[in-house]
């Protein structure tokens, strides 16, 4: 508003928008002691000179004025001077007060700094008889509020001396700039520190109040200019440092969960790491495991406290349609280990080319990210969905596929069966021959492939190419071993997880659901049993506990309605919102 920075013209300045704000607020202040506040506050006397000098100083911002001289006090002191040796008339008597008066002189001082620029303070000369061996001493104050200083300190085991361990990035220390890693610390609040152990000190600090003084020896070394840090990471386990034996301070810790994003803040520790989560205001820093200290402990404490690595069955009856846009009945659902019982008809359904046990060379800890989003016109992410046999993954992508066949999409496996006579080649399956399937299973061209009765079912990396070059969501699901494959950045899977409800849910939902049990004979079905639900809630803790680092949504599919609208819903985010996904994913 031009009116509150000019004072000029026709308009009024706000020196006069000030001494009328009282009585144009009369009618929206209900109280008399606000009403009487406010008539206080405008009418303070200090209040109206400073408008007034603002309004002043306002009107020489555009013209920048310059000093018409830079010695205005040297310049009163010799007309002073000069003055002493002239007729001493009144006038003459009263300048040469006004120039003697303190008040003047500083003005005059003032004004002369200001025209030189001269703003740095003069500092004492040195002392002759300074020693060089002395160590420079400073003397510093910090005002402690509710959150801690920041720093972490150590004791030097050759001199015994507290030095300063750690400054945390965004804490009270850091934004200082007056402590620096390195320094040694003499004194807090006048007490020595000589002698005291790291504990001591810091309940010392714990017990302060208010401003806390330091008086430290500075460090000789010269730290480099901080970067702003830009890495960021997905925790791929949790962590909690009340726990954490190893951490040199445990309130200096950051917890965090696994699936969290953090920026990490600093990295010169090898072992610890300065990071805080990416969305939270608060930008002190905690101190988080280094990658490649956490990767050196778990592969150490793995083989004494992990569980004998449990298999996740992997068989899958290709020659049934594997696309849920095949089946017929909602009510159908497909187990596969009543398949397995079966050793006369079933004796090695499906074999993955891959090992379905936990990868024990596999240590997840971080995975540095960025944020993503999908460009108008670019290909979509593969919708990988994993989980327990029964739990539902084929009702689930029927309901896309009905609810936006253009948009959603599923592949077609191959197979080396005859073709039947119903059948299309490339509708039900790619039929090929044995000898062209070998030849593709040793180029790596299947995500997954099994033989049943001497032929080989399988489904390709060119029939997921195949449904994405068409501008479709392809929809897979897959065991979960397969997922790291498929975790590239031409594919860029987004990896769903679906999870049984609680068992008293499964019994409710699945008590008029039928499974089939013979492969041959689809008429032949039966109820899901205890056993069933057993084997479904245990299956997905495996797959959980296993995999769970590389799921980026979980659902519980206690409801089908339900888990298909969240499904959907968090597809329809995948295209519109921005993600942290790989930072190599970007680079493509």
């Amino acid at each position: 508003m031009p009116a509150l920075s000019t004072g000029a013209g026709n308009e009024p300045g706000l020196y006069e928008l000030l001494a009328g704000l009282p009585s144009q607020l009369q009618p929206h202040v209900q109280s008399p002691e606000d009403r009487s506040f406010l008539n206080n506050m405008f009418g303070e006397k200090s209040l109206h000179s400073l408008v007034k000098i603002h309004e002043k100083l306002q009107c020489y911002e555009d013209s920048s004025p310059s000093p018409v001289l830079q010695t205005a006090e040297t310049l009163a002191l010799d007309l002073a001077e000069e003055l002493q040796n002239k007729s001493l008339t009144g006038d003459i008597k009263e300048l040469i007060r006004l120039l003697s008066k303190p008040h003047i002189k500083s003005l005059l001082s003032v004004h002369d700094t200001v025209a030189q620029k001269s703003y740095d303070p003069e500092l004492p000369p040195l002392p002759d008889d300074l020693d060089d061996e002395e160590d420079s001493v400073k003397i510093i104050r910090l005002v402690k509020n509710k959150e801690p200083l920041g720093a972490t300190i150590k004791k030097d085991e050759h001199t015994g001396a507290i030095i300063v361990a750690r400054i945390m990035r965004g804490g009270a220390a850091d934004r200082s700039g007056l402590i620096h890693v390195g320094d040694e610390l003499r004194e807090v609040n006048g007490i020595p520190v000589d002698g005291k152990k790291p504990e001591e000190i810091i309940l010392i600090l714990s017990q302060s109040q208010g401003a806390i003084t330091f008086k430290i020896v500075p460090g000789i070394k010269d730290e480099p200019p901080i970067k702003d840090p830009k890495m960021f990471v997905r925790a791929l386990f949790d962590y909690d440092p009340v726990e954490d034996k190893a951490i040199p301070c445990k309130e200096a810790g950051m917890s965090f969960q696994r699936g969290d994003i953090l920026q990490v803040m600093c990295q010169d520790d090898a072992t610890w790491w300065q990071a805080r989560h990416h969305s939270d205001t608060n930008p002190r820093a905690g101190l988080i495991p280094s990658k490649q200290f956490q990767e050196r402990r778990l592969a150490l404490r793995r083989p004494a406290t992990l569980p004998p690595p449990q298999k996740i069955s992997s068989r899958r009856s290709y020659d049934e349609a594997l696309e849920c846009a095949e089946e017929t009945e909602v009510g159908l659902r497909r187990s596969f280990r009543l398949s397995r019982r079966d050793k006369k008809t079933n004796k090695s359904m499906y074999e993955c080319k891959k090992s379905d046990q936990y990868d024990t060379a596999d240590v997840p800890t971080y995975e540095e990210v960025a944020s993503s989003r999908r460009q108008h016109g670019a290909r979509h992410r593969l919708v990988v969905i994993v989980g327990p046999t029964g739990v539902g993954l084929n009702e689930l992508k029927r309901k896309l596929l009905i609810s936006d066949p253009q948009h959603f999409g599923v592949t077609v496996p191959h197979t080396t069966r005859p073709k039947r006579n119903q059948e299309t080649d490339g509708v039900e399956y790619h039929f090929f021959s044995k000898h062209l399937f070998e030849t593709d299973i040793h180029n790596n061209k299947f995500i997954e492939y099994g033989e049943y009765k001497g032929n080989y079912y399988g489904t390709s990396l060119d029939s997921v190419r195949s449904v994405l070059s068409k501008n479709k969501v392809c929809l897979l699901d897959v065991q979960p071993h397969t997922v790291k494959h498929l975790r590239t950045a031409e594919f860029k899977p987004f990896v769903v997880f679906v999870k049984p409800p609680p068992i008293d849910r499964l019994r409710e939902t699945r008590k008029n659901a039928k499974v089939i049990s013979g492969r041959d004979d689809k008429t032949s079905t039966k109820a899901f049993t205890e056993e069933d639900f057993q084997e479904m809630i245990s299956s997905a803790q495996v797959m959980e506990n296993q995999y769970g680092h590389l799921f980026e949504k979980v659902i519980v599919n206690g409801d089908l309605s339900a888990a298909s609208s969240e499904l959907k819903l968090a597809l329809k985010k995948v295209e519109t919102e921005a993600h942290w996904v790989p930072v190599s994913w970007t680079h493509s």
